[in-house]
């Protein structure tokens, strides 16, 4: 970059180091080419000397870059922390990247972390919050907990079927869960069951309901602070917003017909999604079991093919949640436009699997088996509403269906 600064100066470092270096024509060619190329962008950049105070210059960084420009949150932070305490954040996200790998199944691990911290720090995740000067200090205290935090919220978001950010109905539950169990002691048995049922009711009823449609970290922190209440004092008589049917009450049957396409980023069609997988998801071919590893390899399926109800039925049901399954792709290839009742016999055949193994295998899904093969669509999806809508509703009391 000092080769190809503008104006006189870079022009004598560029002088200076082809005549040390002794580059070939062509060589010298690009570096002038590319000279050319910035004289003649604009780059706005303001120089401050070295000896200006880090106070100052954190100052003037944060008015430059959020005005014309905004930066990231998390830039902002890294300067923040940078200023305050010496550490790199950059560093310090890397050190959590290996110390909790799937954290980055679910999204940008900068965010949530920086997320969790301000929800540890007693604080909602705002960009005001971040702007604070004196946050990046107040993160590197808490970011131990803010890695323990993640890898047991990680780890029971994978127990509740919810894999990764494909199967995560609202980005809030990944650090509203992160930022309860960084709350809950490693060896407190009974406060980790406690936990538990309130933070498995916190996440479905979150996939579930309207909750988070607006304001969404804001009300997250209101939670946030409720639940924590009820997990260290289970006689603390406060009730979160979360878990107010008046304020937000559960879909009826008839309502998860709006389940939207699950990979249309629908927060009820992917929470059905996951219910869907909670029973084990056996892929209706080979069998296997839905895991967080094979689950990424993957295919939204239509249980009633596209191809042969698209146009004799509105395209909100051809495309809804309760026509679909996440099954591995090879399979969803070999299904192709036949009928349910002939793939299913074909997928049978070819695995030399029984009636009752192929019956399990769908039920996993909660795919009513009896309805599928009757070619009764609407009767299908009146049927699989059913059995979504019980395992849904234990979930959302945080009960284990």
């Amino acid at each position: 970059m000092s080769i190809l600064c503008p104006g006189a100066e870079g022009e004598a470092r560029m002088d200076a180091w082809t005549e040390a270096a002794g580059p070939d024509k062509p060589t010298d060619r690009l570096i002038m080419k590319m000279r050319q190329q910035l004289a003649s962008y604009p780059i706005p950049f303001l120089s401050l000397p070295v000896i200006t105070e880090q106070e100052t210059a954190l100052d003037v960084f944060i008015k430059m870059n959020t005005s014309a420009s905004p930066l990231k949150d998390f830039d902002i932070v890294v300067a923040q922390l940078e200023g305050a305490v010496g550490n790199s954040l950059h560093d310090m996200i890397t050190d959590l990247n290996e110390k909790v790998p799937a954290a980055a199944h679910y999204g940008k691990v900068e965010d949530t972390a920086l997320a969790v911290g301000a929800l540890l720090l007693g604080k909602p995740p705002l960009k005001r919050t971040y702007l604070d000067r004196d946050f990046g200090k107040e993160l590197a205290g808490v970011w131990d907990q803010v890695v323990q935090g993640l890898k047991r919220g990680v780890g029971f978001l994978r127990d509740e079927a919810i894999f990764n950010e494909r199967l995560l109905p609202t980005e809030v539950i990944l650090y509203l869960t992160s930022a309860l169990w960084a709350q809950v002691p490693v060896d407190g048995v009974d406060k980790e069951g406690r936990a538990r049922t309130l933070i498995r009711k916190a996440i479905w009823r979150a996939s579930f309901t309207d909750r988070y449609l607006k304001t969404a970290t804001t009300r997250a922190f209101a939670d946030f602070k409720a639940i924590l209440e009820l997990i260290q004092n289970p006689a603390a008589g406060t009730t979160p917003d979360l878990f107010d049917d008046a304020q937000n009450p559960l879909p009826q049957e008839v309502e998860l017909f709006r389940g939207g396409w699950p990979s249309r980023k629908d927060r009820l069609g992917r929470a059905i999604m996951a219910v869907s997988l909670y029973g084990g998801g056996y892929d209706f071919a080979d069998g296997a079991k839905a895991t967080a590893d094979n689950v990424r390899e993957r295919e939204y399926h239509h249980v009633y093919p596209r191809s042969l109800i698209e146009g004799a039925f509105p395209d909100h049901e051809v495309n809804s949640a309760l026509n679909c399954a996440l099954i591995s792709w090879q399979t969803n290839r070999k299904i192709g436009a036949k009928t349910p009742s002939d793939y299913i016999a074909a997928r049978a055949a070819d695995a030399n699997a029984t009636e009752a193994q192929v019956r399990h295998r769908l039920e996993s899904h909660l795919v009513p088996y009896d309805s599928l093969i009757a070619g009764d669509f609407p009767g299908f999806l009146e049927q699989r509403a059913k059995l979504v809508h019980g395992p849904m509703q234990k979930l959302c009391d945080g009960l284990v269906p």
